[in-house]
């Protein structure tokens, strides 16, 4: 697959869901903690979301960080908006802009 496929493909799964989190593993089985702690969060907010698992192709891997302009893994799509990773949905979370910002997508 080249990479325009790759993007091609990543943008059709940001427009058809909701909520897209493109980690290391699945959303059962993260292989990294910092997914781990993006999969809890949206679990414990109980949102449905799609899993995508960059580890499953190098070009997945490299084609969303470009698709992003953000170079690490987790990545977290709300309503086609990105959020970012980890950290940043971490700190969302604890001071309830996240939940705030779901309610405004219609989403909580």
């Amino acid at each position: 697959m080249n990479m325009d496929e790759v993007l091609s493909q990543i943008k059709n799964e940001i427009e058809n869901n909701d909520i897209v989190l493109f980690l290391k593993g699945t959303a059962n089985m993260p292989q990294c903690g910092f997914s781990g702690v993006v999969v809890q969060i949206l679990n414990r907010l109980e949102l449905p979301f799609k899993d995508i698992n960059i580890l499953e192709s190098e070009e997945l891997r490299q084609g969303i960080k470009e698709f992003s302009n953000w170079p690490t893994i987790p990545q977290l799509y709300i309503k086609q908006e990105f959020i970012g990773g980890c950290d940043i949905v971490r700190e969302m979370y604890l001071s309830g802009q996240l939940q705030n910002l779901l309610q405004e997508k219609g989403l909580k």
